[in-house]
């Protein structure tokens, strides 16, 4: 039986913890905090309650396999898990809408087919047929394995361009830009393509064409809502340590790693105190913990943002609202720009985005409202990070673009219905309380898409949750925390679950 020391309790970290313990190891949780899941939080307010984070859940089986690995207990008996409907209302700039299916490509091809023209459908569906191949080349050592020493086998994009002729030449679109205006040949889908790839975090401008499995594993696998929100994922994994006997200090801040013999002996917490364990596994980046590089030379190694620029956040604004609206609009509307690659330019340019895409996000869930009279109702746009360029605490820059989501969102909530009307009050978060979001990671040359791997230099240290291999999102987070359990269980042989 180890000791292990578990610095933050994200959800990759809690993930780890509750298979280390199931493993027989005694874990403790430290949290700087006074709460669990990072950044799956919630707002709650006068009855209302909101996602802060992340707010519809995609490939639900990596929760299932923990929750199966860990207890009797399914997923399905701690939380209820719905599918969202139709997945998605989309609202392009020219007025043109199409609501697309859950987990249907037949259906989504055929909405597509009647909403956007002959042949539309058809580019899209042979579109994703082609990201299935590239999921199906690339799950295994993108998603499933740990980053090995030899990771540069994912230097090589795994998306299966079709070649075309240009300039007397022959050429493949090699960048999600380049297929949504070579392959898709409309700028409707080519937006689809885009903003899934700037909702993740990534720049479709230079982002490989493997970025396909993102809309890929949404369209494939569905989108599902955990009913209370999915806070309420985050209380199910926190219970399912406790039942573990998984210890959590909470308000308890990790200032170093602890050294000893050339390996991580324990941690060191802002007191002064020194606890020692035999495996420390960081849910952050370690580095500054160690005073030490944590990568040798030839590792992929922690991703920066653009020219300096911080990473991309999200802009939020929760809209506590009276009355229930038109009851046919979609779960999830998304109201375009009408150009997603200048929106991009401004986003990893450290600049504001005058027309931004703005996600509409409407639950119809009596857990997030105070009575049947109100909703709650979310708006998001992918933006600039806070400490660069822009200025999220600036409250003018704040109230401006508060006004501008509402504005842009006004139109998805039905014809008949006006935000100012039955606003009650609402509340704005930015990158600046919110922090950067965490990419997944992708394949492509350079391996410049790619997250530091689970294993560091320092024997017995291990890194976990977004800014470590798989990358960022729920289900990568889930994926880390298996990958890091399965190292130190098994040693340096692992290789991934079967």
């Amino acid at each position: 039986m180890a000791r292990i020391a578990v610095i933050g309790a994200g959800m990759g970290a809690m993930a780890a913890a509750a298979r280390l313990a199931v493993a027989g190891h005694r874990v403790t949780v430290y949290e700087r905090s006074e709460t669990y899941g990072g950044s799956v939080g919630v707002f709650e307010r006068d009855g209302f309650a909101f996602d802060t984070g992340p707010a519809l859940l995609h490939l639900p089986a990596v929760w299932r396999d923990l929750f199966l690995k860990t207890g009797k207990e399914p997923l399905e008996k701690c939380v209820g898990l719905v599918q969202v409907d139709p997945a998605s209302r989309h609202v392009f700039a020219d007025g043109t809408e199409v609501t697309l299916p859950n987990a249907s490509r037949a259906g989504i091809v055929s909405a597509l087919e009647s909403a956007l023209g002959a042949g539309a459908g058809e580019r899209w569906g042979a579109f994703l047929g082609r990201a299935g191949d590239a999921w199906d080349r690339s799950r295994r050592p993108l998603l499933e394995e740990p980053l090995w020493s030899d990771w540069r086998v994912l230097e090589r994009d795994p998306y299966p361009a079709p070649r075309r002729r240009a300039l007397l030449r022959t050429r493949t679109a090699s960048t999600v830009a380049e297929v949504g205006a070579w392959e898709l040949s409309d700028t409707r889908l080519a937006a689809l393509f885009e903003i899934c790839v700037l909702g993740y975090g990534l720049d479709p401008r230079h982002s490989p064409a493997g970025a396909a499995l993102l809309p890929y594993m949404e369209q494939t696998f569905g989108s599902w809502y955990v009913e209370g929100g999915l806070r309420e994922l985050a209380r199910a994994v926190y219970e399912r340590c406790l039942a573990r006997r998984v210890v959590f200090a909470f308000g308890c801040e990790v200032t170093a790693v602890v050294e000893k013999d050339g390996r991580a002996a324990g941690v060191e917490l802002s007191g002064g105190a020194v606890v020692e364990a035999d495996h420390v596994v960081a849910g952050m980046d370690a580095a500054p913990l160690t005073g030490q590089d944590l990568w040798r030379e030839e590792d992929v190694r922690p991703r920066a943002g653009a020219g300096g620029e911080p990473l991309p956040g999200r802009f939020t604004v929760l809209l506590a609202l009276r009355g229930t609206g038109e009851a046919d609009t979609a779960h999830r509307s998304v109201v375009h720009s009408p150009d997603t690659l200048a929106e991009a330019a401004a986003v990893f340019g450290g600049a504001v985005a005058d027309r931004p895409t703005v996600t509409v996000l409407r639950p119809r869930d009596p857990r997030t409202r105070p009575d049947g009279g109100h909703e709650a109702v979310t708006l998001a746009a992918t933006v600039a990070g806070h400490g660069g360029r822009v200025d999220w605490t600036d409250e003018a820059l704040r109230r401006r673009y508060t006004e501008l989501l509402i504005d842009t969102a006004g139109g998805a909530l039905g014809a008949t219905e006006t935000i100012r009307d039955r606003l009650v009050w609402h509340e704005t978060l930015t990158p600046a309380e919110t922090g950067s979001l965490s990419a997944p990671a992708l394949a492509g040359p350079d391996g410049r898409w790619l997250h530091p791997s689970n294993s560091t230099r320092l024997p017995g240290l291990y890194l976990v949750g977004g800014r470590s291999h798989p990358g960022g999102g729920l289900a990568h987070a889930g994926m880390s925390g298996a990958l890091v359990a399965g190292l130190i269980v098994e040693g340096a042989g692992f290789r991934g679950s079967q």
